[in-house]
């Protein structure tokens, strides 16, 4: 596989760029080197620039977080979260996985999370007894997130009562600064095993596509290029969807490759996934 050492060679093969936030753009605490003078080349050349997300929170937050890290919003042109497409999917409950949903959730997760439920989409309760739902956010910082295990009686509290559960974050780990945290994913795994239904909203359903072609205002899927760190998210998603990936090697994949991965070895791994981008890229640098 061909590691690019930056965005330069493919600027002018694709009209529009998805990218995938943590663990390309930035690192959860700060963006990485070279970012935002990347962006400004394809931005001077033309190109729409959009974000894809697993974050389980709305368009605006996420927007917010970019601002305290000084991203200058001229530098894309529109951000899709799997939070702002679950908070859709509550306020339309026309999917079949939702239109039968009542309205009370039964929530695991922090609370910076709740703006998936904002403008009365559902109603938190705090015994699943008397949920309708369980809404997986991921987990709470200050009951710790590295491991699942502290979650499981509150996932097997909700299984007892055969909760559907909406999983905001397919994510399994993400990278925040040098830690390896889990994400709602590893809790959906875990309800997956107790036998209770899941469904995941974000990256690798193609739906979530569609959206940020929109924010793009692009309608040709091959002249957009999506990058990103996760082969079954990022990489996969971007092949469901008819668009060429690019695998960063940033966030989860540094933490799995190393600063110098093996060309070969990044080839069979993106095989047993699935996948096949046209290269990898040592960061989104230009």
């Amino acid at each position: 596989m061909d590691i690019l050492d930056g965005i330069a060679p493919l600027a002018e093969r694709y009209d529009g760029y998805v990218l995938d936030l943590w663990g390309v753009v930035h690192n959860g605490k700060r963006l990485y080197p070279g970012v935002p003078e990347a962006l400004a080349e394809l931005k001077k050349r033309g190109k729409r620039v959009a974000f894809l997300t697993n974050a389980p929170r709305r368009a605006w937050f996420v927007q917010e977080m970019l601002d305290r890290m000084s991203l200058d919003r001229a530098l894309y042109d529109g951000i899709m979260s799997s939070g702002e497409i679950a908070w859709r999917m509550l306020k339309e409950r026309t999917h079949p996985f939702f239109a039968p949903l009542g309205r009370r959730a039964f929530h695991i997760g922090p609370e910076k999370d709740l703006s998936v439920i904002e403008e009365g989409v559902a109603e938190l309760v705090a015994d699943p007894a008397g949920a309708d739902f369980l809404l997986n956010t991921g987990p709470d910082p200050e009951r710790g997130s590295a491991d699942p295990a502290p979650y499981r009686p509150a996932l097997e509290a909700a299984a007892a009562h055969r909760l559907p559960m909406v999983c905001v974050n397919p994510d399994r780990f993400v990278m925040v600064g040098e830690d390896r945290l889990i994400c709602a994913g590893a809790l959906a795994d875990i309800y997956l095993e107790l036998g209770c239904p899941v469904f995941e909203v974000g990256k690798p359903d193609p739906a979530v596509y569609d959206p940020v072609m929109e924010l793009l205002g692009l309608a040709d899927r091959r002249r957009v290029l999506a990058i990103g760190d996760t082969p079954h998210t990022d990489l996969a998603g971007a092949a469901s969807a008819g668009m060429d990936a690019l695998w960063a090697m940033t966030g989860l994949a540094a933490h799995a490759h190393g600063d110098n991965p093996d060309p070969e070895r990044l080839r069979q791994v993106a095989l047993a996934e699935g996948v096949d981008p046209i290269a990898a890229i040592r960061a989104l640098r230009w």
